[in-house]
């Protein structure tokens, strides 16, 4: 009989292309993947990876193979999360990602909930970009994701995921203290075209989002300054670098220098939660769903208070 964590093993190299790769994903060493390989190897009698370069590549036999691998997987989740829904308790181990003001101002409240309703509810969090994190739950490399989109762009959701509406989330805009439109009770957004900005990291859902949406009010925006930390945005800012759009959750303290103006078009995001469809009757699943929808309506600052001490 075929052992599941020797196939997981084999499947997590062709998902991600190396066995050094793999090990990063299943939290083990590389030697040990490479051991469970090697008993597939003699389970099976078929040579399933090969020499390619400093690399290796899976071989027809293997191929063959992840396609049962990725099946049986799924089927197993599947009937993980039916035993669970039988039962009916919210019990085991939930793993979770969060864009970073999701991490600050909603992740703590929502955990301190979880703990206090159910104590035998392990739940593993970790900071990941929404474009990183909806794979890695669409592969089973994560239960759940917290992410983003904003009004004037949806955020497509691949196959095989759910998802449920969290909040929403508002922004501003965030002025140097010399800005000519840095006492102003509103502004739109087309009066700041042909300014500097500053924007998250490149390739991050936020800084890709911003090109688009400056695009339409600026035939080419200057982003000078890339920073993935809020507060390192309004550092620079603060120092007169140029703008940034602030979301509302998670915010930092602001340096008094900052000037926050409220956008006369309102810029907001939609937050959600992401789970596949397999994990979708775990009690589990439901529960976190409702403590994120429950911390998202806690007093912002009970949820600040809450990110302090987390």
């Amino acid at each position: 009989m075929l052992d599941l964590e020797r196939l997981r093993a084999l499947h997590s190299v062709a998902t991600y292309g190396s066995v050094s790769a793999a090990a990063d994903v299943l939290h083990v060493t590389t030697s040990a993947v490479s051991q469970q390989l090697a008993k597939l190897e003699r389970e099976t009698g078929q040579k399933l990876l090969e020499r390619n370069g400093r690399g290796v590549r899976l071989t027809d036999a293997a191929e063959l193979l992840v396609e049962h691998a990725g099946r049986i997987l799924s089927l197993v989740e599947q009937a993980q999360s039916d035993l669970e829904a039988h039962r009916g308790s919210v019990v085991g181990q939930l793993s979770l990602a969060a864009f970073p003001t999701a991490i600050r101002g909603l992740i703590p409240v929502t955990l301190r909930g979880l703990r206090a309703d159910h104590p035998d509810l392990r739940v593993l969090v970790r900071e990941e970009d929404p474009m990183r994190s909806m794979p890695l739950v669409a592969r089973g490399d994560l239960d759940m994701a917290v992410v983003q989109d904003w009004n004037n762009e949806p955020l497509p959701l691949p196959e095989g995921l759910h998802k449920g509406i969290i909040c929403d989330d508002v922004a501003d805009v965030a002025l140097p203290p010399d800005h000519p439109l840095a006492g102003r009770d509103e502004v739109d957004l087309k009066e700041l075209a042909g300014d500097p900005w500053i924007s998250s990291s490149p390739d991050s859902i936020c800084c890709d989002w911003l090109l688009r949406t400056l695009r339409s009010v600026d035939a080419e925006p200057r982003i000078d300054h890339m920073a993935y930390e809020f507060a390192t945005q309004l550092s620079l800012v603060g120092a007169g670098l140029g703008n940034v759009i602030l979301p509302r959750m998670g915010r930092c303290d602001v340096p008094a220098e900052v000037r926050v103006v409220p956008l006369r078009s309102p810029l907001s995001r939609r937050i959600y939660a992401v789970w596949r469809e397999e994990a979708a009757r775990r009690p589990a699943i439901r529960a976190a769903v409702d403590a994120l929808r429950t911390a998202s309506e806690a007093p912002p600052l009970e949820r600040a208070m809450a990110a302090a001490h987390s």
